[in-house]
């Protein structure tokens, strides 16, 4: 039992701690995440306002269900979305109309 005690104290296979790669990726890896949560959600929530305002009803779908890393949304808002047919930003108002 000893031996495996030191074993895992010694930076074994996954070692909990010491000056290398620890089970959880240091702060790099945290960092790293972080980074890719804000770049995530900022292209998540352009692209779901700009299909939800265009009434673009299955991109909004596909876009909320489907995680990417921002591919995906960046994808549709400067490639997909501008080929759609007949669109023109000035026909879509801000506002629905009142009926």
């Amino acid at each position: 039992m000893a031996e495996f005690y030191k074993y895992m104290n010694d930076g074994g296979a996954m070692s909990w701690g010491g000056a290398g790669f620890n089970i959880f990726g240091g702060m790099m890896f945290g960092g790293f995440m972080l980074l890719l949560v804000a770049w995530t959600l900022y292209w998540k929530y352009q692209s779901l306002w700009y299909a939800a305002k265009h009434d673009h009803k299955w991109w909004f779908i596909a876009l909320l269900v489907i995680n990417t890393a921002g591919i995906l949304e960046i994808l549709y808002l400067y490639v997909f979305s501008k080929k759609m047919p007949g669109h023109n930003e000035k026909s879509v108002p801000m506002v629905p109309s009142q009926q």
